[in-house]
C-alpha cells in the first residue's frame, strides 16, 4: 500500500475522546477540524481544534450520528481523514465505506473487519473456524432459545448481537426468567441497535475480563501492546481497569497475547483494535468480542509502553510500517484508569445530569487525566455521563494504587453527583486491594462500598470541616491573591472573643474566634480549641496544618452564599450566621420516604405502563418502565398493594422524583 498524505483530520466525535485526538494531532503538527451539535458549541473539543463545523441541533441521529453532515463538513474543509474516536460511528461500517467513497480516509479498519467483529453472532463462529476457545452458546429466534429452554446450562447470559457496552445483556438462573428475558433483550437490541437479534451463552461464575490491544498495519506486521484487566465492571460498564493483569500468570499472558495477534491475522485485520476475552477461575480463556476501535481505556497501555496509539493509527491509516515490532515493545511499571462519572452509586448508579460549578484536577507525579472539561458547565443527560479519565501509573501495583487514592482525595467536581468516593472506596476495600476481584464484584460488595462512603465522611470531623472553612473564611483575600499590597493587608483581621455560628451540612456549631492572623486562625468549637496554620498556598489547593495534622483542602464559594469545603475527596457545605440574626429551626422534621409512592429515578421517557388504577400488584411487579441514558428501568412494587393512581403516560417526559405511581394497601 502506497504511503499517503494527511495534512488535515476530522474528528468525528466529542468530549474527551476528541480532546485527545486532537492534542496528538497538534504534536504532529497535523490540522483538526471539529465537529458540534448546538449544545457543544462552546465545548473543549470545539476551542482546541484548529477549525470546528456546526452539526445542527436536534437529536443524535441528526448530529453525532449523521453520517451525510460529517462527510460534508469533512469535504467542506478541505480534510483528507477522518478519525471517529469511540462510541458513535466508531464501529459503523457504513460510515467506514462512506468515508472511502469520499476519497477521505478512515482512520480504523476496513468496512468488513467491522461488519465481522460487530456481528457477535459471526464473530462467534469465526473464533470456532479458527480453533480459538469460546463457550458454549446457542443462537436463533425467541421461540428457538426457548424450544431448548430445558437443555440450557444454567445460568446463561443473553446479549444483543450487534451489541455492546452491556447494554441488552441478562443474566438468567432458570427457566422460569427466560421468556421476559428475551422479550426484553430483544426489544432493547433494536432499540439501541437496530437490531433485535440475540443468542445466548454460558454464563460463567466468578469470570475475570481481559483485553489485549492489538496494532496491526497493511505490510502484515501485527503486534500486541500486553493486557488489561477491566473486572471492576458497575451494569456490565467499566468502571477500573488497570494493566498488566494482576491475576494472569505469565505463561497465561504469553497465551492470551498470542491469540490476540493470531485473531487478527486470520482476519487481515488493520488498525487499532482490542480483543476482549472471560477468563475463568482456573485461567482458561474464551473469546468474548473484537472492538474495532480505540477503547476508552487505551491510555492505561500508553502509560505502561510509552506509545502513543493515536499516532500509530494515523501512521498504519497513512500506509506506513508500524513504529514498533514485538521485540521493541517494553511495558513498564504498573498503570490503573478510573473513570470518573457524573452519576449516583447509590441509587443504581442512575446518571446524575446537572450543572458543575467547579472542576479542578489534581497536579501530581504519575498521574495522567483526560477530559474535556476546563470551566464551569453543564453535564448534559443528551450523552454518556463520564466526566473524565484518571490514569495513574506507577513503579508497582501497590505504588498506582496509593497514588490513586492521593489523586481522588484531590480531585475536585462540584456538581449534583459524582462516582469519586465510590471510587475511593475501591480503591481501598481489601478485596480489590488482595486482588479477589471479579466482574460481579461490584455487584457483590455494593452494600459494602457504599457503607464504606458513608463510613468516610463519618470520620471527618465536622468540627474540622468548620475550622478550615473559616480559616479560609478570614483569609481569602490572602489566599486567593498571595499578593500583600499594605500593612493592614499584612496584619489581617483580628478580633478576641468573638462568638458566630457555622453550618456543616444543616448542622450548626458554637464557634468563638479567639486570634486571627494572616496564615494562621485560633479558635472553639464546640468546647474543643483548634489551631489552624497555612503549610502550603498554590493552585489552588491549600496545605493547611489543623491541630498538628497536614490536611488538603479546598475552599469554594457557591450560588446561594455557602461554601463548599473540599476535604479528603468529600465536599462539605459551610454557611457562616451572625448570632443575632441566627433564626434557623434545626428542631427535628420527621422525613420519613414513603414507600408506596414512585418516583423517577432520573429525567428520562416513561415507555411502558404496566398497572392502572384499581389494579392488585405484588412484590417485585413492574410499574412501569423509564427509559434514559439508553438505559430501561424497571420500577418495581416494593409489596404487594393495590394502584391508588397513575401519574404518567407511555411517552411523557419526567424528571428527578416526578411522581410515577402511588400504591396504597
Amino acid at each position: 500500500m502506497p504511503s499517503k498524505k494527511i495534512h488535515k483530520i476530522l474528528v468525528a466525535n466529542r468530549g474527551e475522546i476528541a480532546v485527545r485526538i486532537i492534542g496528538t494531532l497538534r504534536k504532529l503538527s497535523i490540522a483538526s477540524v471539529a465537529v458540534y451539535a448546538d449544545n457543544d458549541a462552546d465545548s473543549l473539543h470545539c476551542r482546541l481544534a484548529d477549525e470546528a463545523r456546526p452539526l445542527g441541533g436536534g437529536t443524535l441521529k441528526d448530529t453525532y450520528l449523521n453520517i451525510q453532515k460529517i462527510i460534508d463538513s469533512a469535504l467542506d474543509a478541505g480534510a483528507d481523514a477522518i478519525h471517529p474516536g469511540y462510541g458513535f460511528l466508531s464501529e459503523n461500517a457504513e460510515f467506514a465505506e462512506a468515508c472511502r467513497a469520499n476519497n477521505l480516509i478512515f482512520i480504523g479498519p476496513d468496512a468488513e473487519s467491522m461488519r465481522l467483529m460487530g456481528d457477535k453472532i459471526r464473530a462467534r463462529q469465526f473464533a470456532i473456524d479458527n480453533d480459538i476457545p469460546v463457550v458454549w452458546g446457542l443462537v436463533g429466534s425467541v421461540e428457538e432459545i426457548e424450544a431448548q429452554a430445558a437443555a440450557l446450562p444454567y445460568p446463561v447470559l443473553i446479549k444483543a448481537s450487534a451489541g455492546g457496552g452491556g447494554k441488552g445483556m441478562h443474566i438468567v438462573e432458570d427457566a422460569s426468567q427466560l421468556h421476559l428475558s428475551l422479550e426484553q433483550a430483544s426489544r432493547e437490541a433494536e432499540k439501541y441497535f437496530g437490531n433485535g437479534q440475540i443468542f445466548i451463552e454460558q454464563y460463567i461464575r466468578n469470570p475475570r475480563h481481559i483485553e489485549v490491544q492489538v496494532l496491526a498495519d497493511h505490510h502484515g506486521n501485527v503486534i500486541h501492546l500486553f493486557e488489561r484487566e477491566c473486572s471492576v465492571q458497575r451494569r456490565y460498564q467499566k468502571v477500573i481497569e488497570e494493566s498488566p493483569s494482576p491475576t494472569l500468570t505469565e505463561e497465561r499472558r504469553q497465551a492470551i497475547c498470542e491469540t490476540a495477534v493470531a485473531i487478527c491475522k486470520s482476519m487481515n485485520y488493520r488498525n487499532a483494535g482490542t480483543v476482549e476475552f472471560i477468563l475463568d477461575e482456573n485461567q482458561n480463556f474464551y473469546f468474548l468480542e473484537m472492538n474495532t476501535r480505540i477503547q476508552v481505556e487505551h491510555p492505561v497501555t500508553e502509560q505502561r509502553t510509552g506509545i502513543d496509539i493515536v499516532e500509530e493509527q494515523i501512521r498504519i491509516a497513512r500506509g506506513k510500517v508500524m513504529g514498533y515490532t514485538q521485540d521493541s515493545i517494553v511495558a513498564n511499571g504498573h498503570a490503573i484508569e478510573c473513570r470518573i462519572y457524573a452519576e449516583d452509586p447509590e441509587n443504581n448508579f442512575m446518571p446524575a445530569p446537572a450543572e458543575l460549578t467547579l472542576y479542578h484536577e489534581p497536579k501530581m507525579r504519575g498521574v495522567r487525566i483526560d477530559s474535556s472539561i476546563d470551566r464551569p458547565t453543564v453535564i448534559s443527560d443528551s450523552y454518556d455521563p463520564m466526566i473524565s479519565k484518571l490514569i495513574c501509573h506507577g513503579k508497582t501495583r501497590e505504588s498506582a494504587i496509593d497514588i490513586s487514592r492521593n489523586a481522588l482525595k484531590n480531585y475536585i467536581v462540584q456538581t449534583r453527583k459524582t462516582n469519586i468516593p465510590y471510587l475511593q472506596s475501591i480503591i481501598d476495600n481489601e478485596d480489590f486491594l488482595n486482588n479477589k476481584i471479579d466482574t460481579s464484584y461490584c455487584e457483590k460488595h455494593q452494600n459494602e462500598l457504599v457503607e464504606s462512603m458513608h463510613k468516610m465522611r463519618d470520620e471527618v470531623k465536622k468540627e474540622d470541616v468548620v475550622a478550615l472553612f473559616l480559616f479560609y473564611d478570614f483569609n481569602k483575600l490572602y489566599l486567593e491573591n498571595n499578593n500583600i499590597n499594605n500593612v493592614w493587608e499584612e496584619i489581617g483581621y483580628w478580633r478576641f472573643n468573638m462568638n458566630i455560628i457555622v453550618e456543616a451540612d444543616g448542622v450548626p456549631y458554637s464557634v468563638n474566634v479567639e486570634k486571627i492572623r494572616r496564615k494562621s486562625l485560633n479558635c472553639t468549637i464546640n468546647g474543643q480549641s483548634y489551631e489552624v496554620l497555612l503549610s502550603q498556598n498554590g493552585g489552588g489547593v491549600n496545605k493547611v496544618i489543623i491541630n498538628g495534622t497536614t490536611e488538603s483542602v479546598f475552599v469554594s464559594e457557591t450560588s446561594d452564599n455557602s461554601y463548599c469545603v473540599h476535604l479528603r475527596g468529600l465536599d462539605f457545605i459551610c454557611r457562616r450566621n451572625d448570632e443575632l440574626n441566627y433564626t434557623k429551626d434545626y428542631s427535628n422534621i420527621d422525613s420519613k420516604n414513603n414507600d408506596m409512592t414512585y418516583c423517577s429515578p432520573m429525567p428520562g421517557k416513561v415507555i411502558k405502563v404496566n398497572v392502572k388504577e384499581g389494579d392488585e400488584v405484588k412484590e417485585g411487579d413492574v410499574l412501569c418502565v423509564v427509559e434514559a441514558m439508553k438505559m430501561e428501568n424497571n420500577i418495581k412494587a416494593m409489596a404487594s398493594a393495590k394502584v391508588a393512581k397513575v401519574f404518567v403516560n407511555e411517552g411523557d417526559k419526567v424528571d428527578v422524583k416526578n411522581i410515577l405511581i402511588e400504591l396504597s394497601i
